[in-house]
């Protein structure tokens, strides 16, 4: 879908639909009074009909407009006639969109950044239009013979005032990127497993730093990875046939002795739990087990395509999780890259594994902060549920941050402890660590491993099982946390 701002009065627009909002009581919005009054009080009589009240996340749409260039136009209720909230405002957008499929329209218009939301300014209404649009529009189609989808549009234009037009521009700018990476982490995760191989994950990150100049991209092997002693992470690729991949991104935007920030994501491309087999039943999501790792790479697309004067780190661990006569057993032993030894007692708590060596590898950048990301816990899903993303970390600075780019971005996140009592449970008879704390408090004893090779940086956990994507009959990845992680970036980069 392609994107642009119209300055221009609504007489003269021409588009296959008009996006305008209305509050309750028959209360116009601000573009919805100029539109009514040139097509003489057409919106007023429909609203009188009682086809729509206004309340929040109500849809109508009219067919014909007599006399105009704007062949169809929708109305879409917003609620009392008062500041929305960003999520009302959101879900809007959602019923908005949501209305439009199974439509011919091509060609969109919206209007609905002359809403008044609290807080907020141009730049979010226009970038929050093009990320919910283009995530509703998004349909997976590359395995699929039909490569038919249930929306037509291809061009979205975005009304602008005048005198918002610098801050429309921002949101434009921004709003583009961060869509394309969102779209980029949810393709990558919605390709199966016998695809999206580790291989093709290096692949995938050595493009985009052929496309963009300031992305230097290197993949570490598994030879490589044996010279500096990843005994963890290895001992997860010996039960594959896929070879191990240990990918950097290098985003040179900032100063060049500026410290970066490292961004981990967990790339298991296909986790059949190893020895320690998964249930049969929704195993094939676990192709999803990568989506810390394709989250990472959109978040290295969009911050590329904005520009953002930051130097950042992505480190991507990839492998598979299979059962096979060379995969780990539980009650083996290994050997880390940062020499403390681990039990493992569940070869199924793999991701950690993964983890742990490359945050001991991101020590050699000299990072400000160290944010990993991975679907690391069924245990976080049964605690938070799909709404927040776990978060954990060593330093309340970094975690504060984070979280107020969540609120901004309606990326949620909530905080869960890292106390040292939770650290019992992760003691062995046998090794320095167990891999896994147990039945109890699952999402934070996992942090709390993670937390033995954070200890000479700034670092935060978010553990996106339950938020990176979605199952049942609308089952695909979300795209989260890439607001989160773009907010983030975009306030580091402009305070």
């Amino acid at each position: 879908m392609d994107f642009s701002l119209e300055t221009a009065s609504l007489d003269t627009l021409s588009c296959d639909c008009l996006i305008l909002g209305v509050y309750q009581d028959q209360q116009l919005s601000a573009s919805a009074k100029t539109l009514n009054e040139s097509t003489q009080e057409l919106l007023k009589k429909i609203m009188a009909r009682g086809d729509i009240s206004g309340k929040n996340g109500e849809a109508v749409l009219i067919n014909a407009v007599p006399s105009s260039t704007i062949a169809r136009i929708l109305l879409v209720g917003l609620g009392e006639n008062q500041p929305l909230t960003a999520k009302n405002f959101r879900k809007a957008l959602l019923a908005a969109i949501t209305c439009l499929k199974k439509t011919a329209i091509s060609t969109l218009a919206c209007t609905m950044a002359d809403c008044v939301v609290s807080d907020v300014d141009s730049a979010w209404k226009t970038r929050q239009i093009i990320e919910v649009f283009s995530d509703t529009v998004y349909q997976f189609t590359t395995c699929k013979s039909n490569k038919e989808t249930d929306f037509n549009i291809t061009h979205l234009i975005i009304t602008s005032a005048e005198n918002e037009l610098t801050l429309s521009k921002k949101g434009l700018h921004q709003g583009k990127a961060i869509a394309e990476g969102i779209n980029l982490t949810k393709h990558l995760a919605d390709l199966p497993g016998n695809i999206c191989t580790p291989s093709f994950l290096a692949e995938q990150a050595l493009a985009l730093g052929k496309t963009y100049a300031k992305l230097d991209v290197s993949i570490l092997e598994e030879t490589d990875m044996e010279k500096l002693g990843m005994g963890a992470f290895l001992s997860v690729s010996r039960g594959s046939r896929q070879p191990a991949k240990l990918i950097t991104l290098n985003y040179q935007g900032g100063e060049k002795n500026s410290k970066p920030i490292v961004l981990i994501g967990k790339g298991l491309t296909f986790d059949a739990g190893g020895i320690s087999l998964k249930h049969a039943s929704g195993m094939d999501e676990m192709k999803y087990d990568m989506c810390g790792g394709a989250s990472v790479l959109g978040t290295l697309l969009a911050a590329a395509q904005m520009q953002l004067p930051l130097n950042i780190i992505g480190l991507i661990p990839s492998s598979e999780n299979m059962p096979d006569g060379d995969a780990n057993k539980p009650g083996d032993i290994l050997v880390s890259m940062a020499g403390k030894t681990i039990e493992v007692l569940n070869t199924d708590a793999e991701g950690r594994l993964l983890l742990c060596d490359t945050l001991t590898y991101a020590e050699r950048f000299n990072p400000d902060v160290v944010i990993d990301l991975a679907t690391l816990t069924g245990a976080c899903l049964v605690a938070l549920g799909r709404v927040p993303s776990g978060l954990l970390g060593n330093n309340d600075e970094l975690c504060d941050s984070l979280i107020a780019a969540s609120i901004t971005s309606n990326d949620s996140l909530w905080r869960l402890p890292l106390w040292d009592e939770y650290q019992e449970q992760l003691k062995s008879n046998f090794a320095d660590l167990a891999n896994v704390g147990g039945k109890d408090a699952g999402t934070i004893t996992a942090a709390c491993f993670l937390s033995h090779f954070a200890e000479n940086f700034h670092w935060a956990h978010l553990d996106i099982a339950g938020t990176a994507w979605r199952t049942g009959n609308n089952k695909g990845a979300t795209g989260r946390p890439v607001p989160l992680l773009s907010q983030y970036l975009i306030n580091r980069a402009y305070g």
